[in-house]
């Protein structure tokens, strides 16, 4: 890997580029194009793109080599000071709702954050086209901000809910449009490679985070540390501090673009409201965003009402909402075919069999991940008996397996040119880890096998979740991977959503009556008081008939869950086989000083 620096290295000025006067045979090796492929000027910007796209080729044209790697840096810490507060806050959550008596609450604030995380990517896609990445990046750190204010500050359960869906649209947004940046910085065979840089931070703060919500908030020890409120609190702070660098570069870089001529904003003649009104309208292709957004959304929906009651998936609510919602999608896919004046998403790679596999790809996995994953933490402590610091090693084992063996993954496509192989190869190890799972997340298992089951799956993930990208990227152009990004994204949102739903189906009708057919007829009265409070759970010893009952119950519904989440994952494998096997030393998508 190197950076395929575009100035010649005793350029005098960044205007030796925009003049033409620099030396091309000594400025890049392009990868061979294929027969597809679109000649480019790599003096200026592709005229054909959207405005924020072009943005991001001004400043890749003007900027240096040191300040690719100083916006890497800035790419870096913003990457590990988010996943450390997200490790850090994550291992609180489930304290948080207990301290209200609302741990069931967890399915549902963590279904609809999935939801409307996911499908507001769509919009976010069209506004950091349309308006610019830096932008963008400005206003999802801005939520992500407000959300942890909130939720440090919260009364109820309901507002630290509604602040969770906040933070994690402006958390999601943050991490997607790094991914876009990266994307548009980098090339196609390198891309891989980059990704995986990202996610490296998960590795050392999957330690760190739990140790820190421990010094945060202890339920095993009474009055130690200052309390969950202040962890929100405090990286509210470091978060807004941490992105402002990255911020600052990007949009130095783009109005030193637009400075120099590289990219001059578009003129279009627009002269009164209303004009301006049309344009906009059009080129955000609003009715497109409304009718797939509601439609995931009503479609979605049902799946969080449901679980607040046993009996309400006959309920007429609950029928007219699924079928609106997939009726609004059919419409959505209809009107983007045959109506929409500017497709938010071209109908050809709507179409594409490889861009159709990755998101069906996506779907399943996150499907089966939260099937097994979502009450995984409090399984370990209330079994085994775990502490914050050490279920919060163990249950982020994947991400450890997963984000290291995504840089082996990155190296291997770079050497190899193909991905295809590498996501057939990882599919059946991940169909092993998940089905072991049904046998060994019991009881009276020896917790090693659950760390071995957990290492099979991650090693796995973290291939199949960089072939996905690599999939729905290679089939589009440099235009088009932001939205190609968000979709998939929203595939893997509203696979998560799913699959949180159908854990949290099992775990209200499974673990409450498993619980009650555990308990000893003098404590069945105690049911309802165990089921709803972690924090109460833990408070029994081992060996009492409550703890016991409760290490039961919990069994008999990761059972459950494990069934679910193989079988999901035989979709998974299928959906690979329709992609293209496509070569990405072929396929040439973007200009300027990249990594290449």
């Amino acid at each position: 890997m190197g950076f395929r620096d575009f100035l010649p290295k005793n350029a005098q000025d960044s205007t030796d580029l925009v003049n033409g006067k620099a030396d091309q045979s000594n400025v890049y090796s392009v990868e061979p194009k294929d027969s597809s492929s679109v000649e480019q000027d790599d003096r200026k910007v592709t005229e054909e793109y959207q405005s924020g796209v072009k943005k991001t080729e001004g400043m890749a044209l003007v900027w240096t080599r040191g300040s690719l790697i100083g916006a890497y840096i800035g790419v870096y810490l913003v990457f590990f000071f988010t996943s450390l507060q997200s490790q850090t806050t994550n291992n609180l959550t489930t304290y948080v709702y207990s301290s209200f008596y609302s741990a069931p609450l967890v399915t549902t604030a963590s279904i609809m954050s999935s939801i409307i995380g996911g499908v507001l990517k769509l919009p976010i896609a069209k506004m950091i086209d349309v308006w610019g990445r830096a932008e963008g990046y400005l206003v999802m750190v801005g939520l992500t901000v407000i959300g942890l204010i909130l939720m440090a500050t919260c009364k109820s359960p309901e507002q630290y809910a509604a602040a969770q869906v906040l933070y994690w649209v402006g958390y999601d947004g943050i991490s997607y449009i790094l991914d876009v940046f990266i994307a548009d910085t980098s090339s196609l065979r390198n891309r891989a490679l980059m990704f995986a840089f990202s996610t490296s931070p998960y590795i050392c703060n999957t330690f760190a985070g739990p140790a820190l919500a421990q010094a945060f908030y202890n339920p095993l020890v009474a009055n130690s540390g200052p309390g969950w409120e202040w962890a929100f609190g405090a990286f509210a702070f470091i978060i807004a501090g941490v992105c402002a660098p990255l911020s600052v570069i990007m949009i130095y870089y783009q109005r030193k673009a637009e400075k120099l001529g590289v990219y001059k904003r578009d003129t279009s003649g627009r002269t009164t409201w209303l004009q301006a009104a049309k344009y906009w309208f059009i080129e955000w292709d609003v009715i497109g965003i409304i009718l797939i957004s509601a439609g995931f959304v009503l479609f979605l929906l049902p799946f969080s009402i449901a679980n607040y009651g046993l009996n309400t998936w006959h309920s007429a609510e609950i029928i007219v909402m699924i079928i609106v919602g997939g009726l609004t999608l059919i419409a959505f896919g209809l009107y983007e075919k045959y109506l929409a004046p500017k497709c938010f998403i071209p109908w050809e790679l709507l179409n594409d069999r490889t861009v159709l596999g990755a998101c069906i790809l996506a779907a399943s996995l996150y499907v089966s991940f939260y099937c097994w994953d979502l009450y995984f933490y409090a399984y370990l402590q209330v079994v085994f008996g775990l502490s914050v610091k050490e279920a919060g090693y163990l249950s982020n084992t994947y991400n450890i397996g997963s984000c290291f063996w995504s840089i082996i993954v990155g190296i291997l496509v770079r050497w190899t040119n193909r991905f295809k192989w590498l996501a057939m190869s990882a599919a059946p190890l991940m169909m092993l880890g998940a089905g072991l799972m049904i046998h060994f997340r019991q009881p009276d298992v020896n917790i090693g096998y659950v760390v071995m089951c957990q290492i099979f799956i991650a090693f796995a993930g973290g291939t199949l979740v960089i072939c996905e990208q690599m999939a729905v990227m290679a089939a589009a152009s440099h235009q088009h991977v932001a939205v190609m990004l968000a979709f998939v994204g929203l595939f893997s949102s509203v696979g998560g959503a799913i699959g949180d739903a159908i854990a949290g189906a099992i775990w209200t009708n499974t673990l409450p009556k498993a619980l009650e057919a555990a308990l000893p007829d003098n404590l069945k009265y105690m049911t309802n008081t165990l089921y709803l409070s972690t924090t109460t759970q833990l408070s029994y010893d081992f060996g009492t008939p409550e703890r016991t009952a409760i290490i039961e119950a919990y069994g008999v519904a990761q059972r459950r869950m494990c069934i679910a989440a193989t079988c999901v994952l035989v979709i998974a494998w299928a959906s690979i086989f329709i992609w293209k096997d496509i070569r990405v030393d072929k396929k040439r998508q973007v200009k300027g000083v990249v990594i290449g």
